[in-house]
């Protein structure tokens, strides 16, 4: 696959291919899941930004913002990642070890974030055990926050923090979106 780094190791920090990355070069591609359409967003150096399934094609290509209308559709630099997100939803357990173009966030999100990508699938965690993996225990809220700007959803699995009660919590597509996701991971084989 060329154009859209997969290994996790890469970040925007680091050279592509030889050279700089080029972080300004994006692709998109919209598709449809068993769920609904998908958008999905990438830069030469990982994946900018992953919608949820929505109603329309449409609906997804205006989730993934400003930056798609700067991109060129190239579905065949996102095949791989595409078949991957078409199996999550289809009910496979499904690993997501894409590069991430974290070049949009703070040092912050960045940690949380990658934290967040430890939770395992079907599995949940609070607010409070995130803050901790991260070094900053008394941090939960701000993780909250940082889970709600994130724009690699199921890809960096927020949905999968929960209240420290054991209530959802928040979310930033909605909580019955959560529940969905959860339920989804909990019935995979």
């Amino acid at each position: 696959m060329d154009g859209v780094a997969i290994s996790p190791q890469k970040t925007i920090n680091e050279p592509y291919k030889g050279g700089p990355v080029m972080a300004n070069k994006l692709t998109y591609t919209v598709f449809q899941t068993n769920q609904g359409w998908m958008g999905l967003l990438a830069s030469q150096a990982g994946v900018v930004a992953a919608t949820l399934p929505q109603t329309t094609r449409r609906q997804a290509i205006d989730l993934l913002g400003e930056k798609a209308k700067q991109a060129n559709f190239s579905p065949d630099e996102l095949n791989d990642i595409t078949q991957r997100f078409q199996d999550y939803y289809s009910g496979k357990k499904t690993l997501f070890p894409d590069a991430l173009d974290f070049s949009g966030a703070t040092g912050f999100q960045k940690q949380v974030w990658q934290a967040a990508q430890q939770i395992p699938h079907g599995e949940t965690r609070s607010y409070g055990w995130l803050a901790k993996q991260i070094g900053k225990p008394k941090a939960a809220r701000a993780v909250g926050l940082a889970l709600g700007k994130n724009p690699f959803l199921v890809i960096v699995p927020c949905h999968r923090v929960i209240a420290g009660d054991g209530t959802l919590g928040g979310f930033g597509c909605g909580l019955p979106a959560k529940q969905k996701l959860l339920k989804l991971e909990k019935t995979k084989k």
